[in-house]
């Protein structure tokens, strides 16, 4: 439930075009309503302004179509991360107007779309072409969630000459998601040369001493350029959200 649609409620119920009981109804299962083994979140778009979006590694097919079905019938969009091929195909079954991103594993059914993008450019760079579905995760949702978004693939610090060629798009975008494996020295560079807010992903991508990701991780949280902002290990949809919120607070 938006807040829009909390007030539309309290609207009608106090013009006398909804009954007190009814109100209560539909009221009863506000903050949050079990789906099977879990309990999904309705509040979340009234504190956050976004439903709830919901991690599907891990989880069964049934529990994901209950999750589906009770947002779905909440009147909220449902949007689920790290869906498999598979499972995404069995759920199209169940929801046939589901989209499936395969490169970002990203499954949404949308009911509700944001009417036009809102604030600024965010602009996903990734430096290499295996770190790709970390940045389609973090584009996709980051789409999603109303915002104008571009990406720039294959422009990591192997070849700095692919990056500086985009520098007008850089400094264009009101957000940069910068996204990295091996070394992670990508965002260090773009920090270096915007004044946008700069969020760091690093990836699970590189040889041994990559390990899993730990070495983006430290080389990003240790950047020399001031600003930047790091999440987790290929967390494009953290990413995504935080890139959310700073364009939401400058709109405003």
């Amino acid at each position: 439930m938006t807040p829009e649609d909390l007030q539309q409620l309290l609207t009608a119920v106090r013009n006398g075009h909804l009954t007190v009981e009814a109100g209560l109804n539909r009221l009863a299962t506000l903050p949050f309503e079990r789906a099977g083994e879990a309990l999904v979140d309705h509040h979340r778009a009234l504190r956050q302004g976004v439903p709830e979006i919901v991690f599907g590694e891990g989880k069964t097919l049934t529990q994901l179509q209950e999750i589906v079905g009770t947002l779905l019938a909440n009147g909220s969009n449902a949007i689920l991360t790290r869906v498999g091929e598979h499972l995404a195909a069995a759920l199209q079954k169940d929801f046939p107007v589901g989209e499936y991103d395969p490169v970002g594993r990203i499954f949404s059914v949308i009911q509700q779309p944001a009417t036009e993008p809102h604030g600024g450019l965010v602009l996903v760079a990734s430096a290499g072409t295996s770190d790709l579905p970390v940045a389609r995760e973090a584009a996709t949702v980051a789409r999603l969630l109303g915002n104008p978004v571009e990406e720039l693939p294959d422009v990591g610090v192997a070849g700095l000459h692919r990056l500086l060629a985009h520098l007008e798009l850089l400094r264009r975008a009101a957000v940069i998601i910068a996204i990295a494996g091996m070394e992670g020295a990508l965002p260090s560079v773009i920090g270096g040369l915007v004044a946008a807010p700069v969020i760091a992903v690093p990836t699970s991508v590189g040889y041994g001493t990559a390990m899993g990701g730990l070495t983006a991780l430290f080389a990003m949280l240790n950047t020399c350029a001031s600003g930047v902002t790091v999440v987790n290990i290929d967390n494009g949809f953290g990413a995504a959200f935080a890139a959310t919120r700073i364009n939401r607070r400058a709109q405003k």
